[in-house]
């Protein structure tokens, strides 16, 4: 990973730029002007007679007061025009006005992600194994041994922690390879060791899953994809010519695009897919034609892989030849091929003539990126993206104090409902494609700010070589747009206190198919971190037939917007003071007193309740059951007031109701049962979902709810919090074209509770106060002077007459 810091210009570009449009305007009109009075000069005196000699010189003599005159114009413009330039700030400085209050640490690197040497070192050893006999072509056919994903194998915790304390040496740097043994019929993982030039392999398979993986619990990869897409055109196409050119409009040059339905098929060991076919324009997931088929490709010989079933206009048939005959015979209902506009379309009706607000750093950035390794203000941490999980944040600390040892994205999934094959039993689970996979680079002054920093990164996921992302990591401060807190003192003590809510954006954006998801950790001056999704991007659709509208509503001509859930899974691994923590809860409950002074009255009066949670069954709060408000990973230390210090976790969301625990394939989700589950920390227990829970979802190498099933004790324990979030989503009409981040997401804010005395923001240097008769005093309000940085834009001076309306207690 590199930071792509961005250098500010220099501020003598524009007065060098005015000084030579002054002159380019000023010049150009002096040399005109001399030409024409010599020409004029010798002409009046070849043609005048000997008395308009005087006559002559006095003109001559006019003509160069004139040029005098207008050279001194020129120069007292030029003067103007570049004492207007000097005057005006141009950009500020990339150089930091106050310093770091700490220092990057080189033991984050235990943490990075793996290099393109790495990759390559990695791929190169895995090769020379003659025994395993893998291929890397982007092409390899199902039946092959194909190497399709190399990443980080993070080291134990424990190690870990002993380096990051400098009570150990550097854990031994490992990657994880997994192959599909097509030749074979299965699936393995290996770890490799040490980097960057490895020399050994391990097997860890039934180490991490308890069980073999079957062949068919594989990914589709890109070599499968090509082979399925010539089955398309080969068998069903080139035998429907008719049919396609008159119900779609397809032709040698014109084709169809097609989208699949997961899982593939109804029990353990299926490999039937449901492919949807959409008009192929941009934003086709809001053009279904109306034509579904599927295919069988169980087997990893292509040969024996057959069109199964197809759905036209509503209506089922066996097999290609059932459909031609019905269709050439007229005895179906026929789709006419209709031209429509794309209203999927996202380019701009009109032109921009504005550019609205910008991020500028007036002093500089308060944040500084190495490696992978971020300090902002009291804050620093180590980052990551996994091709598989996405984004994740190690060994978080504010003030020095270790907060959070992981933080990071585990899963989205979705649940659709549908009349038509190609969504009715649809559930995508995300991490089994790769959410990080598909982070691609974030455009300056839309997805983060112009102003931002931005990070390349590299994968190695259905590659034949490492590729390199640039910009797909974003990392800004950011202005929240609300103060973080503030009070005016109306009654007595007159005075304005505030502070506005910096808070630093650590941002990545992956775009899964239809949808993208924005994924933000953000770090706050209060000592709290947030982590949340929004959801943009393009719905699901299938074509209107009778019934669909029990599954959402009409968003265009012949096209139903599909209800769907979206489920998120976060990883939440804090550390209080400590990996010895335990799971406390607290709410409140009205309870009817008497009042002390009047014994026969009574009140309901809110009361604290508290409770300690002792094992893992206990701290599975389920969302179909009602769960304290208040979420809390205690330590067993207190703060000054005698209160245990803890972080409490705070959730955000909208979900829908979670899949019904007697289906087959909900294993594969169990973790979405839960708004929070508290487990004890096991390697072993890495993440809550896996890559091959996807295409083997009847029976998932990851199955969350064992973790809890063990039951073990949660108290003094290494804590580990599983936080599930996200939305229910019915399309409507303003999902054309784009769903819109504005209330589409979820999240979780870890916020101190009782683990500080005060709150740590009151010592920043962000604080506003303003006194009577000191409105307009720099000391403790900058705002105040930002009108007069010489690296401002051009502002309206600071004031303020808040006072002039305070409650007073007199005439």
């Amino acid at each position: 990973m590199r930071s792509g810091w961005e250098t500010a210009g220099s501020r003598g570009a524009p007065l060098s730029l005015s000084l030579s449009l002054s002159l380019s305007l000023s010049l150009p009109l002096s040399k005109a002007v001399l030409p024409l009075a010599l020409v004029r000069s010798s002409v009046l005196s070849s043609l005048s007679p000997r008395p308009c000699v005087m006559v002559e010189r006095r003109m001559n003599s006019l003509v160069k007061w004139a040029l005098i005159l207008f050279v001194l114009v020129s120069i007292i413009l030029n003067i103007v025009l570049i004492g207007i330039h000097s005057s005006r700030a141009t950009k500020c400085s990339a150089q930091r006005v106050h310093p770091l209050r700490g220092k990057h640490d080189d033991r984050s690197l235990v943490f990075a992600d793996l290099t393109r040497e790495e990759y390559l070192q990695i791929q190169q050893y895995m090769v020379k194994q003659n025994d395993l006999n893998i291929s890397t072509n982007r092409l390899t056919k199902p039946s092959d041994n194909f190497l399709f994903l190399i990443d980080l194998s993070l080291p134990k915790k424990a190690d870990v922690l002993a380096y990051l304390d400098g009570k150990a040496a550097k854990p031994v740097r490992e990657a994880t390879v997994v192959v599909f043994y097509g030749a074979g019929g299965y699936i393995k993982e290996y770890v490799v060791w040490p980097l960057p030039n490895p020399t050994n392999r391990k097997d860890v398979t039934k180490e991490r899953y308890k069980m073999d993986l079957p062949i068919n619990a594989r990914t589709v990869t890109v070599g499968e994809y090509a082979l399925l897409f010539k089955l398309f055109k080969d068998e069903v196409f080139s035998n429907l010519k008719k049919l396609m050119k008159e119900s779609f409009d397809v032709s040698e040059s014109k084709t169809l695009n097609a989208f699949e339905q997961m899982p593939r098929g109804v029990r353990s060991g299926d490999r039937k897919t449901w492919v949807s076919f959409f008009r192929d324009v941009s934003g086709m997931y809001i053009h279904p034609v109306g034509f579904e088929v599927l295919v069988n490709h169980e087997s990893v010989n292509e040969s024996d892989w057959r069109v199964e079933r197809l759905l036209y206009n509503g209506q089922y048939f066996e097999n290609v030849k059932e459909l031609r005959e019905k269709y050439d015979s007229g005895s179906v209902k026929k789709i006419v091929y209709k031209e429509l506009p794309n209203y999927a379309s996202l380019k701009p009706e009109h032109k921009q003539l504005q550019i609205g607000p910008q991020l500028f750093y007036a002093e500089g950035k308060r944040y500084s990126v190495k490696n992978n390794h971020i300090l902002y203000l009291d804050w620093s941490f180590a980052f990551g993206l996994s091709s598989l999980t996405g984004m994740r944040v190690f060994d978080v600390r504010f003030k020095g104090q270790r907060i959070a040892y992981e933080l990071s994205v585990q899963e989205a999934m979705s649940v659709y409902g549908s009349v038509t094959p190609g969504m009715i039993i649809t559930k995508f689970l995300d991490s089994s494609i790769g959410i990080g996979r598909f982070a691609h680079e974030l455009v300056r002054g839309v997805d983060c700010p112009y102003e931002a920093s931005y990070v390349d990164t590299y994968r190695y996921i259905d590659v034949p070589a490492p590729v390199r992302f640039r910009n797909s990591i974003c990392i800004f401060e950011h202005n929240m747009g609300q103060p973080l807190r503030r009070h005016f003192s109306d009654f007595f003590h007159n005075s304005y206190g505030g502070m506005v809510n910096n808070a630093l954006v650590f941002r990545t954006i992956t775009a899964i198919g239809n949808y993208d998801y924005m994924w933000d950790f953000i770090f706050y001056q209060s000592g709290s971190v947030e982590a949340k999704v929004h959801a943009t991007g393009y719905i699901s659709s299938s074509y209107l037939v009778d019934g669909s509208l029990k599954h959402g509503h009409q968003v265009a001509e012949k096209v139903l917007g599909n209800i769907h859930t979206h489920f998120i899974n976060f990883k939440v691994d804090l550390d209080v003071l400590g990996v010895k923590n335990v799971f406390q809860t607290k709410d409140m409950e009205y309870v009817n007193v008497s009042l002390p002074w009047m014994p026969d009255h009574y009140a309901m009066v809110p009361q604290l309740v508290e409770k300690q949670l002792k094992t893992e069954k206990e701290a599975a709060l389920r969302y179909d059951t009602k769960s304290p408000r208040y979420l809390h990973i205690a330590s067993r230390e207190v703060n000054k007031w005698g209160h245990q210090r803890s972080y409490r976790l705070q959730v955000f969301s909208f979900t829908g109701d979670h899949l019904p625990e007697s289906q087959a394939d909900e294993k594969a989700m169990s973790w979405a049962r839960y708004k929070v589950a508290i487990t004890k920390h096991k390697d072993l227990e890495q993440t809550s979902s896996s890559l091959y829970s996807q295409n083997n979802i009847w029976t998932p190498a990851v199955d969350f709810s064992k973790y809890i099933e063990d039951n073990e004790s949660i108290e003094n324990e290494d804590l580990v919090a599983w936080v599930t979030t996200g939305f229910l989503h019915i399309p409507h009409s303003e999902d054309i074209p784009n769903t819109v981040t504005v209330g589409n997401g979820g999240g979780v804010l870890l916020r101190p509770h009782n683990y500080f005395n005060e709150d740590p923001s009151i010592h920043s240097a962000d604080g506003v106060y303003i006194k009577p008769g000191a409105e307009d005093s720099c000391d403790n309000n900058r705002m105040a002077c930002l009108a007069q940085d010489v690296c401002s834009p051009v502002l309206e001076p600071f004031t303020y007459y808040g006072f002039d309306g305070v409650m007073k207690f007199e005439n």
